[in-house]
């Protein structure tokens, strides 16, 4: 669990790290609902590609990318287990006792696969892994600023949302040691059925959420200490430039092209 890399910002000199994090901010969300759009296998090819474009584009090793798969890799596998054995379909592949596999059920499941991941590429490489957490606010505040008006405090949902982005690491890092302490009191986590796993992990979850709760207590002790207040001003004031400017029509025409593959319905699975 150590290794999870989910939520942690990676200082690199990229192309994706100069953009403006409010246009990160807005990337993200347009390359979400491509994801969530797409609906044949050409748009999912296009999809693929372009998260592979996107890794490239932010210089940040593979490595590291696969990394952040490891929080939500039980979730794909109950997905594709799900749209394995669940899906029907007139394709039959494979038929035991009442056990069917449809060729409809692994084109979802991996189309499945597909969708998670690139879901994945697109919030981390535009918002955690490229934009600072206190870029990450600033950009949040900026684009829900019209609320204002409504009374809304903005800033403080956007710190919120940046420091529990923020803090998945260190909760991480604390499970890691919670867990490695029990196993030195001689607790196992490794055999036994799933049930008898999940029932394991009750002397873990006590300690850890001790430990988010004196995390967050550290915290707001230390920025009432620094008198704190989200009205302040800020120091670097960004401006949109060209290149932004272009990242953000790009993210649009890509976002119009996923949409008009699925209105030719070329090749449906999905």
């Amino acid at each position: 669990m150590k290794n999870i890399a989910l939520g942690q910002y990676y200082p690199a000199k990229s192309p994706l790290h100069r953009l403006d994090p409010r246009i990160k901010v807005l990337l993200a969300l347009i390359y979400i609902c491509a994801a969530a759009f797409c609906k044949n296998i050409i748009g999912f090819g296009v999809l693929l590609v372009s998260a592979l474009l996107i890794v490239a584009l932010g210089r940040i090793p593979f490595k590291t990318i696969f990394r952040s798969l490891t929080p939500v890799l039980f979730v794909m596998l109950f997905a594709v287990f799900f749209q394995v054995f669940f899906t029907k379909g007139d394709m039959l592949l494979f038929a035991w006792w009442k056990l069917q596999i449809y060729g409809e059920g692994l084109y979802l499941a991996l189309f499945t696969i597909v969708r998670i991941f690139t879901l994945i590429i697109g919030t981390s490489m535009f918002l955690t892994y490229t934009t600072t957490p206190i870029e990450l606010t600033y950009a949040i505040e900026d684009l829900l600023s019209p609320l204002k008006k409504l009374k809304v405090p903005v800033h403080d949902f956007a710190m919120m949302m940046t420091l529990a982005l923020r803090f998945i690491p260190t909760l991480v890092e604390e499970a890691d040691k919670i867990m490695t302490a029990q196993k030195a009191r001689g607790a196992d986590f490794s055999t036994g059925s799933l049930v008898q796993r999940a029932k394991a992990l009750k002397p873990v979850l006590i300690p850890l959420i001790v430990s988010a709760m004196r995390h967050a207590v550290e915290l707001a002790v230390a920025m009432e200490c620094r008198c704190y207040h989200g009205d302040g001003t800020r120091m670097v004031v960004r401006k949109c430039r060209f290149s932004d400017i272009a990242a953000l029509i790009v993210m649009i025409i890509f976002l119009a092209g996923i949409i008009y593959l699925n209105i030719l319905g070329l090749v449906y699975t999905a």
